[in-house]
């Protein structure tokens, strides 16, 4: 499946039956530490940064489970599609520093660039 549909799919699951509904179902589940195994990274890593960021906005703790994922990350930055198209477009790396500046930092530790996980329609 192509990255940013996998993304959309993730944001629209969290919108559609909340915060604490999809970090119960994600915790139940064995999907990160299937990715891990299938050495599908972004896809682990993406949902790692989700639940993360979550349980952070819930004031909610880390799970312990995921620690042996947490020590790792992709090797190069991961940004949005969107953002790589207007790079090419003004043909310098401006749009890539400002989506830097506006990532969530749980992504980001995954070396995810991630900022619009609320904004979806």
């Amino acid at each position: 499946m192509d990255f940013e549909i996998f993304k959309s799919n993730i944001c629209h699951e969290v919108k559609s039956i909340g915060d604490i509904e999809y970090l119960i179902k994600i915790m139940k589940s064995n999907e990160i530490q299937d990715y891990f195994e299938k050495n599908e990274l972004l896809e682990c890593f993406y949902l790692l940064g989700m639940i993360d960021y979550l349980c952070k906005e819930n004031n909610l703790p880390f799970n312990s489970k995921y620690n042996y994922i947490r020590q790792y990350k992709l090797e190069k930055q991961v940004f949005p599609r969107g953002v790589l198209v207007l790079a090419s477009i003004y043909n310098n790396d401006e749009p890539c520093k400002e989506a830097l500046k506006e990532c969530i930092p749980e992504f980001l530790r995954y070396n995810i660039v991630e900022a619009e996980v609320r904004n979806v329609f």
